[in-house]
């Protein structure tokens, strides 16, 4: 950290780190015309009359500022080395106290895994425990590790460095935003330089999943069950920081579900699903089965079941075009299976 310092001019640093400028101006600091400068160069341009005079603490200022950017790093959650490898479940118990299943489940990056049981079989309390990365202190007493260890605290107790993004099935916007307004708001938190282009990446692939297509004008609030959830799946696999994404019935969503799922794995995102959709289950790598609160068994999608998820989603095509020709005013035709 302390090269930054060195290395980078000052108009590089503001560009990386906006917030410096606070710290600028909060400790009177006119950094005009020292913008090709680094900040060192910049300190030493100080003469020693000017430091006596005005109670100039070089060193202070030179760690505050380094403390300053580690500290707005951390709070934002934009740490460079967030990078999750994989995620480690170690089996805990059941409702009944019996133990789960299997000894531990690693789940690597780019991976989907689907989550199948009964309603209120205990999908949700595994996703907790993910989600606050559990290390034996759940009514379950599973221990979750990140890349094979045991976590970080920010990932358990800080409210910028979150674990799990969730998606649900029930999303409706509440700001008076448009499309645009709500993706600019959430690049400049997230610091991103090329907004822009961001803003434009995430419109076009949110329109590729959605079935009815909407612009950046559209106002949130507007958009439809499905369009919503194309967006926040677009906005996720760009922009968001978590590195594990659940989601929890897509099935209804009104989306392209292959297209949704392929996305957020071209980013480098563990993907879980809970669903009772047969296609998504098998589109999965592998899925987890809950019982009683706990996970019964793991099972790996096998060949034969791929082959029967090449038949599932030819009929669930012919119901799609056909729910689109509705939609247009069409009449349907029979169908020859």
């Amino acid at each position: 950290m302390n090269k930054i310092l060195t290395t980078l001019t000052i108009k590089e640093l503001e560009e990386k780190y906006p917030f410096i400028i606070n710290y600028f101006e909060e400790n009177r600091l006119n950094v005009e015309g020292f913008e090709d400068s680094t900040f060192e160069e910049y300190l030493s341009h100080f003469t020693e009359e000017e430091i006596e005079e005005w109670g100039i603490d070089i060193e202070n200022i030179r760690g505050g500022l380094l403390e300053y950017i580690s500290q707005m790093i951390e709070f934002l959650g934009l740490e460079e080395d967030k990078t999750i490898e994989s995620l480690t479940i170690i089996a805990g118990t059941d409702k009944n106290g019996k133990k789960e299943g299997f000894e531990e489940f690693t789940i690597n990056k780019s991976e989907i895994v689907s989550i199948v049981g009964p309603t209120g079989s205990g999908k949700s309390r595994l996703l907790a425990d993910i989600e606050w990365a559990a290390q034996g202190d759940t009514p379950t007493k599973r221990r979750i590790l990140i890349n094979g260890q045991v976590p970080d605290m920010k990932w358990r107790f800080s409210s910028n460095n979150k674990l799990v993004a969730q998606l649900s099935q029930n999303m409706n916007f509440v700001m008076d935003l448009t499309v645009y307004e709500f993706l600019k708001l959430h690049a400049e938190s997230r610091m991103v330089e090329n907004q822009e282009e961001v803003i434009k990446e995430i419109i076009d692939a949110a329109n590729n999943l959605s079935g009815e297509q909407f612009d950046l004008n559209t106002p949130v609030t507007s958009l439809s069950g499905g369009q919503s959830r194309a967006l926040m799946i677009a906005d996720t696999a760009i922009l968001s920081s978590s590195p594990i994404v659940l989601i929890d019935e897509i099935e209804n969503a009104g989306i392209d579900r292959k297209k949704a799922l392929n996305l957020l794995v071209s980013s480098d995102k563990i993907v879980l699903i809970a669903t009772h959709d047969p296609i998504l289950a098998l589109m999965a790598d592998k899925r987890i089965v809950i019982k009683n609160g706990g996970i019964d068994k793991i099972i790996e999608t096998s060949k034969e079941e791929k082959k029967v998820l090449e038949e599932l989603e030819k009929m669930d095509n012919i119901i799609q075009n056909m729910r689109n020709d509705l939609r247009k005013g069409l009449t349907i035709s029979s169908i020859v299976m």
